[in-house]
């Protein structure tokens, strides 16, 4: 048998669908993951997939490609030679997975799962409802369960990913605390000068600090880092932020893709969490996390992508001694 996953999100999207791929490799392995590209990169580190289709739908993602029929034909015919038995689709609780059904369907794929709130017709064989407030990872779980999909005895249920590199090399010798100042977008982010504050007064309360970035981010690591941390914008691969993330006694970050690799690598976060989206659904799952920001805001569900309340108060009312406080507290929980 053959099965086929399907999330087309982003990095930490595919991420928190890692239980659910287990589950569905425990009954229906091997597993092939179709993701986004800018999932891709997770999908390759997650435990159970086997092969990753990247592709990227008309339908997901901050500006997605315009539909193409040829490209769309590519897809079909590429799932065809798949010969998949049975396929999952995961997505988030505001998104429809009956697209990519019409698609799997074309596909010739036998049997299709997903959670919908619309009407499947012939499109879907299981029709899953999702409990309101569930994690998103939980969520993924529960929809691959309505497929008899259940994960393997002594599994968890938490995130995970393949053993990341040894990045001592990278990082140093010593404990430290990493600091990740990025976004996926604006509305999620701190701002760069609580950023900075944050790592300065981590640094004087006897912290080695670490901040990470991708490659479009080096200007902003070099900016929060200033000569009190090490500055590996742009120096990571997704496994390598991993490694550097597996190490660190905290992970502080906004709600955004490392967050979430971090809990996979079981370290606890500091998450500066704006409530633009629900953090029921989306804080780091199964580690313990601090959350930071006002989730009463004015801008909360409206899943917006830039800050609609001006000063962004949700998340640059919280000032770096708070961080500092929220980072010794879970240190102390880990160490007791």
């Amino acid at each position: 048998m053959t099965a086929l996953v399907v999330r087309l999100d982003s990095f930490g999207d595919v991420l928190l669908a890692g239980p659910a791929v287990r589950a569905v490799d425990e009954h229906h392995g091997p597993v092939t993951m179709l993701c986004g590209p800018r999932g891709a990169d997770a999908a390759r580190m997650l435990p159970g997939v086997e092969d990753v289709l990247v592709w990227e739908a008309p339908w997901e993602g901050f500006a997605p490609p315009p539909v193409d029929p040829a490209d769309i034909g590519d897809l079909v015919a590429r799932l065809r030679r798949g010969a998949y038995d049975t396929a999952l689709i995961l997505t988030s609780f505001h998104q429809s997975p009956l697209p990519t059904a019409l698609l799997l369907r074309l596909a010739g794929i036998g049997r299709i799962g997903a959670d919908s709130v619309d009407h499947p017709g012939r499109l879907l064989d299981v029709r899953h409802r999702r409990l309101p407030g569930r994690h998103e990872a939980e969520a993924a779980l529960d929809t691959a369960a309505a497929m008899g999909c259940t994960l393997p005895p002594g599994d968890d249920g938490r995130l995970r990913v393949l053993p990341p590199p040894d990045t001592g090399g990278l990082t140093g010798n010593g404990p430290y605390v990493v600091l990740h100042p990025g976004a996926s977008a604006p509305a999620r982010a701190w701002s760069p000068d609580r950023c900075a504050e944050a790592v300065a007064l981590l640094a004087d309360a006897g912290h080695r600090v670490v901040v990470t970035g991708g490659p479009h981010e080096k200007a902003l690591t070099r900016r929060v880092s200033g000569d009190a941390a090490v500055d590996l914008g742009g120096r990571t691969s997704p496994r390598t932020l991993a490694g550097v993330l597996r190490m660190a006694d905290v992970v502080v970050s906004a709600n955004t893709g490392p967050a979430h690799l971090a809990a996979a690598v079981g370290t606890p976060v500091v998450s500066l969490f704006a409530p633009v989206v629900p953090a029921d659904r989306w804080a780091p799952y199964g580690v313990p996390a601090i959350l930071l920001g006002d989730q009463s805001a004015p801008c909360a569900d409206t899943r917006a992508l830039v800050c609609p309340v001006p000063g962004h108060p949700c998340l640059d009312e919280v000032t770096g001694q708070d961080v500092v406080r929220a980072v010794h507290k879970l240190i102390q929980e880990r160490s007791s």
